[in-house]
């Protein structure tokens, strides 16, 4: 599990007192030995830094945490190197490497931490310069007699010969010292910066890790030097280094921060192809060494906006929101035009709003003339869709001035309506645009006043709107504002986009008012909402349209009336046989569903005839496909269709058998159920369309919301008439067990079907012998805990199992 920043500071304090009570001691003195500059003070002068942080510091801010962890890394690592006393003798350079690592944890805390308070900033700032600065000085065992070392001439001979050989190792390293001993006078030393800058261009890699060492060590003696390194194939060279392996890289990130302290090469480094993206590279990487110049180098470029839009385009955008927020006018305007443009990803989106680009860009939007408007619209819209950039906006206020926008008749302003229109419709995707009470309402009354491109993103404004759970308040608002009527000239549209969104929209609107949509939609509009379903090849169109005939009222036979002079019924079975052995999509199986909910329609039972004609179109054989590939929901809808049609199949049998005595039936019509003979489309019979054993494998499943739909089924095979060939025929199917089973898992009404259900089943002797054992614990169970509506109807079947008088009074 992550360490928590407080964690990690609180393990930083401890780690500076270890370590200067140990470099205190002697025994650290003698190991070291070497002339040791003021290593105990640097610690000492972080410790205060590091208790404010410790105090004030945001926990949540990714980039102190990240910071703060490469310091309490060091850290370890340099307790671990000082604490080795009785070991060798700690090197010069160990030590200094140690004292600049902390220097660069220290400068990448000072680039995370940009709102520590200014006299910390100042002290750090210095304390890292002076740590970068420390130099341990160690003899180097390099006999100066011998007159190979002091020849200059023949040291760059044998460099330029190039190549790995020792011969030529030797003479980078004889050079080396010569260097570092200033024993290289300033006209050679150009000769000698020229000799290495061609070496590196096609030396190979142990070659020009030397290279850049010995070039570090010439940059850092004089700016004459740097100067001399500072022209744009130089530095172009040097950036080569920044792609290859993670020494050369790291030491070719170091001589680019000691050159980009000239202003030269801050000028040209900046046009050497692909060098920012190599830094914003390293600095987003694991070496923190390479990560803390490559961040310096940054910030140093960032004085040119040019640079900084180039670092945006890269991912680092520390420099660009600086500028949003405290740069001139035009400055400002750059970068916001820069953000509307850039093919953001995600996490591009989530950086900076967690950078705080929005609020300077909303500033700008409300408060700045129409060239900031409109480029900081832009830059709003390419942000808003990320759904976790919407409290940002709302926060900053985006949501009044953007309807203000909206209702304005100036014209100069009238071109912003459209990017206006478009953030809404992304901020109506969260919630919180709930907290705008009036926003739908005047989202609405814009409708008829805008051109089509503006009205698409108004609608899904509202769409998003009139979706969230939370919003049954704002759907009633818009429904008393007469959404739905201003919604229907929408159907009629030609722009299929426009007529989908539409769609949904008056679907959301529908779910809740089924009795308001019965009133508003006529005969015309059924009529425009069959032909929609018949003629567009959009399943969301279809599926919406479907949706909204399902959520009329079912006993409105007008409106059934209409719907079958519509020949809809075949166009349903139609679909079905289409859709269903195709892949399921979200769509697809929301399409299903929607038919599923207008066949409840047509299958009611107190209309045999709607039945019959319901029947004869195919729709039985389609209802029984969907138990057994639809989503839960579409088995549910399709379960209460069949019983539904179920409840009637006892009746028509007794009728046909009584009509057609005369008429020979085959043995394949004839009905153990309903001892007669059945016909699917005159009967309606559940057992002869083989929808039985599909209803129990739904039981048998995992999920539930069908358990009350396929039990309703179910128990129309336990009318009074027919309850011991039904009983028969579900424990064929091993349907007994699977209805026990609900008293444990199902919902109430569930639980009270299934309990009628065996108080039937259980009046056998067979069943009650077979299955009582198990039914009687959950049964008692049950009685106990649940709901008190199920205990007579228990009692009557633990009276079955003999475990209680008929008459007992004890439920």
């Amino acid at each position: 599990m992550p360490e928590s920043l407080p964690y990690l500071l609180s393990g930083i304090i401890s780690s500076i007192d270890e370590t200067l009570s140990v470099s205190s001691s002697s025994s650290f003195s003698e190991t070291l030995n070497l002339a040791l500059p003021p290593f105990a003070s640097f610690i000492e002068r972080m410790k205060p830094i590091i208790q404010e942080l410790h105090q004030n510091a945001d926990p949540d801010i990714v980039s102190i945490k990240r910071a703060v962890e490469s310091l309490h890394s060091q850290l370890r690592r340099t307790q671990v190197l000082i604490k080795n006393c009785n070991g060798p003798p700690i090197s010069a350079k160990s030590m200094e490497n140690c004292v600049h690592d902390l220097g660069r944890c220290l400068g990448l805390l000072l680039m995370a931490w940009i709102d520590a308070p200014c006299e910390i900033r100042e002290g750090m700032g210095m304390l890292q310069k002076e740590m970068m600065a420390t130099r341990f000085e160690e003899e180097m065992e390099i006999a100066e007699d011998d007159g190979v070392v002091r020849d200059i001439e023949d040291l760059m001979v044998r460099v330029k010969r190039g190549g790995e050989e020792v011969d030529t190792m030797m003479a980078y390293l004889e050079l080396g010292v010569l260097i570092r001993k200033g024993l290289v006078d300033e006209e050679e030393n150009g000769r000698v910066i020229s000799v290495l800058l061609n070496r590196l261009g096609c030396g190979k890699n142990g070659e020009r890790l030397k290279i850049i060492l010995l070039l570090r060590s010439l940059a850092c003696q004089n700016d004459e030097n740097k100067e001399k390194m500072a022209g744009i194939e130089t530095l172009s060279t040097i950036v080569r280094s920044l792609t290859r392996d993670i020494e050369e890289s790291r030491e070719a990130v170091g001589l680019l921060r000691d050159l980009s302290v000239t202003q030269k090469v801050r000028q040209r480094i900046g046009r050497v192809q692909g060098c920012i993206v190599m830094l914003v590279t390293l600095f987003n990487g694991d070496d923190c060494r390479a990560s803390h110049d490559a961040g310096m180098i940054l910030m140093a470029l960032s004085s040119n906006t040019q640079n900084v839009l180039l670092m945006a385009e890269a991912g680092y955008f520390i420099p660009l929101v600086q500028y949003l927020k405290e740069g001139s006018h035009m400055n400002k305007i750059i970068m916001a035009t820069a953000i509307s443009r850039m093919e953001l990803t995600d996490q591009m989106r989530s950086i900076l709003g967690e950078l705080g680009c929005i609020e300077p860009l909303v500033k700008m939007f409300t408060s700045g003339k129409l060239e900031a408007k409109m480029s900081s619209l832009g830059a709003i819209l390419n942000l808003s869709s990320l759904i976790q950039n919407v409290r940002f906006l709302i926060d900053a206020g985006i949501v009044p001035p953007l309807l203000q926008l909206l209702f304005s008749v100036t014209s100069v302003l009238l071109t912003l309506r459209e990017p206006a229109s478009a953030i809404l419709a992304s901020l109506a995707k969260s919630e919180l645009i709930l907290i705008h009470k009036d926003a739908a309402h005047q989202i609405l009354s814009l409708l008829n006043l805008s051109s089509p491109i503006i009205q698409l993103h108004l609608l899904n404004a509202l769409n998003s709107i009139a979706s969230h759970s939370k919003s049954k308040r704002v759907r009633a608002k818009m429904n008393e504002n007469g959404a739905i009527q201003l919604l229907f000239p929408f159907l009629i549209e030609s722009s299929p986009e426009l007529r989908t969104v539409a769609l949904n929209l008056l679907f959301n609107l529908s779910e809740d008012f089924t009795e308001e949509l019965t009133d508003f939609l006529g005969e015309n509009h059924l009529n425009i909402l069959v032909d929609i379903i018949r003629t567009t090849v959009s399943e969301n169109e279809k599926a919406a349209a479907l949706a909204i005939l399902s959520n009329l009222l079912i006993n409105e036979k007008k409106a059934t009336e209409i719907l079958i002079k519509a020949n809809l019924i075949p166009l349903l079975v139609s679909l079905i046989e289409t859709n269903s052995t195709i892949a399921p999509t979200t769509t697809r199986t929301w399409l299903i569903e929607s038919i599923a909910g207008v066949l409840i329609r047509f299958t009611v039972p107190w209309d045999k005839k709607l039945q019959k004609i319901s029947a004869s179109h195919g729709v039985i054989p389609c209802l029984v496909k969907l138990l057994s590939d639809g989503s839960a929901i579409a088995k549910s809808r399709a379960a209460s269709s069949l019983a539904q049609l179920s409840q009637n199949s006892l009746s028509l049998c007794k009728n046909k058998s009584s009509r057609w005595f005369c008429v020979i039936n085959s043995s394949e019509s004839f009905c153990e159920l309903h001892n007669g003979h059945c016909i699917i489309k005159n009967t309606f019979c559940i057992v002869k369309a083989g929808a039985v054993s599909p209803l129990i494998r739904i039981l048998e499943g995992k999920e539930r919301e069908a358990d009350e739909a396929v039990l309703n089924a179910l128990s129309t095979l336990m009318q009074d008439e027919i309850w011991e060939n039904g009983s028969k025929l579900i424990e064929n199917s091993s349907g007994v067990q699977t209805i026990i089973r609900i008293l444990d898992i199902g919902s109430l009404k569930a639980q009270e079907k299934a309990v009628w259900m065996l108080e039937r089943i259980f009046r056998s002797d067979s069943y009650r012998e077979k299955h009582g054992a198990r039914a009687q614990l959950l049964l008692i169970d049950l009685a106990q805990k649940g709901d008190p509506s199920l205990k007579p109807m228990i009692a009557k079947i633990l009276a079955h199992l003999d475990l209680l008088q008929m008459q007992s009074s004890y439920f």
